[in-house]
């Protein structure tokens, strides 16, 4: 906050903070353009089709002439100002010839002498002038006269109205000139410079002077020549604040047209959009005077050149090539409109003000807030920022910075950040440690965005639960040493726990040859039984593809048994004060359990309970039975996952439809048609499920259920 401040009150000026200062009035001079000129003020342009016309420029003085009485006598312009100098004679047309032919035969000077001042083009041109209100184009340097003197003459100098001398301010001071021909200036109502020499320090015209200074005399801008020359030549009064130890000149009054000003009597140039945004004539049209009347009568008109090698190009806010006469009409426009952003004395005191509040506010307040609030509170700060400049900015013309405040503001949220991140730091790394051994990576880096919304503490949720188990894991691991058991359960554990990491699966915990996993905890998720199916259904896939290189080890081929079941559970970390583990409880766990002691009995490698088909629904799935398991009095439609829906094919669709209403009839005890279907199933496919059912259709023949019988079968085993 000190440094900004510091760099504010001008005590230590810090240059990557001007620079982002320029940027943010470019941004803002873009974001506001018009993009419309004003009609009034138009620009008669050299172009190619007049070079092609008239012929290469410079052109003969007479033709300048010629176009200057056109525009005043026939189409009646109110001024012209030349975005031009005429610094040499004219030496081209007529009387460039006489001099040759003088120069051959000196003793036709009697006779040639007064035709070539009758066809002095200078002399034509400076004629015309002394009628018109033209304002003639000069160029001030800040190069030595004894290095390049000066050439032409300057206008006249401005008449100043000042209680303090214009000598007390820093306005820029010229070494020497390129003038017009005396003949030219002297007969010119007035003349402008066209130089710009505080052009910014990457290259950007944002600022033109009004005013230069050139051996103790005041000389005007060409846009400020041409207001006076429409005004009536009014003189300048300067507008001063302060007192005489300490003046500031803060604008220039011409004629109740106030120009904002500063110091050095630069003025923001108003840009009314980008290149081409008023209008252009081009001068041939004007000779030959198809341009309509009404459109140049009483027009403020500016002289310059669009034609390759002649054009003045400027760097600007707007457009990085930009004509350097468009420069001086968006000056003349904004001063008829008085459309000038400007910048008080009192910006200063205002910008430390809100730089000092700012950083207070942030400073004390960030720090008593979680990074999610930090962000939100800087947001909205930022906002307030941009808003409330864009509002000084639109509304009051007001120039406020922006870049220092805002960047500030992130400076103080970034330190705000990285101490938070800091502190918070140790919590994650414990948050990580803890849970880092039951869910993957990914899992922990999202509940490390935010750890207060993980709890330890019990809950209830609902959440999908998986239990595995290696069927006659007990014969297998009784045919292996403990090293090569210790070898068969590495390479059967890690891909497993792989896949349920992958499917976003929280391991509970391993019981020898089983895995317990749940979803839905600590992180909530919405789809926590689809995640669950899809895992499971890998699960099986991978058992299968590990059975080939189980076998090369001279293993056994490892077949497993999976149940799901998605319900509401308790879930947290419980244990006692020797031991503890984030783990699940609850009837919903324990039917999970039950489901995947049941795979065996009805050959599948994997079954799910009805929630849990209810809530992956984009699965096919075949109903095996409808059960009351050990311990639940509640009957349990129990299925098994076939695969996603949209991969399933035709054929296996049928058959898993053909079981459906081979079931359906054998719980209406319509025991010929079930047998039947069942039979032609078998033949196709010699699966347990389908032996099961044929056996009790044998049994409750020999035994009938009765009438009242609900199809649900009892299981009396886990």
């Amino acid at each position: 906050m000190t440094l900004f401040i510091f760099h504010a009150s001008g005590y230590w000026s810090i240059s990557f903070i001007n620079r982002l200062e320029q940027i943010a009035y470019d941004l803002r001079i873009n974001l506001t353009l018009p993009k419309t000129g004003d009609p009034q003020v138009l620009i008669i342009d050299i172009d190619e089709a007049s070079l092609r016309e008239i012929g290469q420029y410079p052109w003969p003085r007479e033709y300048v002439a010629e176009l200057l009485y056109i525009l005043f006598a026939e189409y009646e312009i109110s001024t012209l100002g030349f975005d031009i100098v005429f610094a040499e004679p004219d030496r081209r047309g007529a009387t460039e010839a006489l001099e040759k032919m003088l120069e051959q035969r000196p003793e036709l000077a009697p006779t040639l002498r007064p035709l070539m001042a009758e066809m002095d083009g200078d002399k034509q041109l400076a004629e015309i002038l002394a009628q018109t209100s033209a304002i003639t184009g000069f160029y001030l340097d800040r190069e030595s006269e004894e290095k390049v003197p000066s050439v032409g003459n300057l206008p006249k100098p401005l008449e100043l109205i000042s209680r303090i001398p214009p000598s007390y301010f820093p306005i820029p001071q010229a070494k020497r000139f390129s003038g017009n021909q005396p003949i030219l200036q002297n007969n010119a109502i007035s003349g402008g410079f066209f130089d710009n020499p505080l052009v910014d320090a990457d290259g950007v015209f944002r600022r033109v002077p009004m005013m230069q200074e050139y051996k103790g005399q005041y000389y005007q801008s060409l846009s400020l020549g041409v207001i006076r020359s429409v005004l009536g030549m009014p003189p300048v009064e300067l507008i001063i604040s302060g007192d005489e130890s300490n003046p500031i000149l803060e604008g220039l009054n011409v004629g109740g047209f106030k120009i904002p000003v500063d110091n050095q009597s630069g003025v923001l140039v108003p840009y009314y959009g980008g290149r081409g945004t008023f209008e252009y004539v081009s001068v041939i049209d004007v000779f030959r005077q198809t341009v309509p009347k009404e459109k140049l009568q009483g027009a403020i008109v500016l002289l310059g050149a669009s034609a390759p090698g002649l054009l003045d190009l400027r760097t600007t806010p707007v457009q990085s090539v930009y004509p350097g006469v468009e420069v001086h009409a968006n000056l003349i426009a904004g001063i008829l409109h008085q459309s000038f952003k400007q910048q008080p004395t009192y910006t200063v005191g205002a910008e430390l003000l809100l730089l000092l509040f700012l950083g207070l506010l942030l400073t004390f307040s960030l720090s008593r807030l979680s990074p999610m609030l930090i962000l939100v509170v800087s947001t909205i700060v930022v906002a307030g920022v941009w808003y409330g400049n864009m509002l000084l900015w639109i509304d009051y013309q007001w120039v406020f910075p922006l870049a220092s405040p805002l960047l500030m503001v992130i400076l103080i949220v970034g330190y705000q950040l990285a101490y938070g991140y800091l502190v918070e730091s140790k919590g994650k790394r414990e948050l990580s440690k803890l849970f880092g051994q039951y869910i993957p990576p990914e899992l922990v880096d999202e509940m490390n965005i935010d750890p207060s919304s993980i709890t330890l503490e019990g809950e209830s949720r609902d959440m999908t639960v998986l239990f595995s188990d290696v069927r006659g894991f007990t014969t297998i691991s009784e045919g292996l040493n403990p090293e090569e058991l210790t070898r068969l359960m590495n390479a059967f554990l890690t891909p497993m726990t792989g896949v349920i990491h992958d499917y976003r699966g929280t391991i509970d915990k391993y019981m020898g040859d089983a895995i317990m996993a749940f979803w839905g905890a600590p992180l909530k998720d919405e789809q926590h039984a689809s995640h669950a199916v899809k895992a499971a259904l890998k699960m099986v896939q991978v058992m299968h593809e590990l059975g080939p290189e189980f076998k090369k080890r001279g293993w056994p081929e490892l077949k497993i048994g999976v149940g799901l079941n998605t319900g509401m559970m308790n879930v947290g970390n419980m244990g006692s004060e020797f031991r503890m583990a984030y783990t699940v409880l609850g009837d919903a766990v324990n039917l999970g359990s039950r489901l995947e002691g049941l795979t065996k009995q009805y050959g599948v490698d994997l079954m799910v309970s009805e929630t849990t088909a209810d809530a992956a629904p984009e699965y096919l799935y075949r109903q095996l039975d409808l059960v009351r398991v050990k311990g639940k009095h509640e009957p349990v439609a129990i299925f098994e996952p076939i695969g996603l829906k949209t991969e399933i094919d035709e054929k296996l669709e049928d058959k898993v439809s053909l079981f459906h209403t081979a079931l359906e009839h054998f719980r209406k005890q319509e025991r010929g048609h079930a047998e039947r279907l069942l039979d032609a199933l078998k033949s196709d496919e010699d699966h347990l499920l389908y032996s099961v059912y044929l056996e009790r259709i044998q049994l409750y023949r020999d035994t009938p259920p009765g009438d009242n019988w609900d199809g649900v079968f009892t299981h009396t085993s886990k």
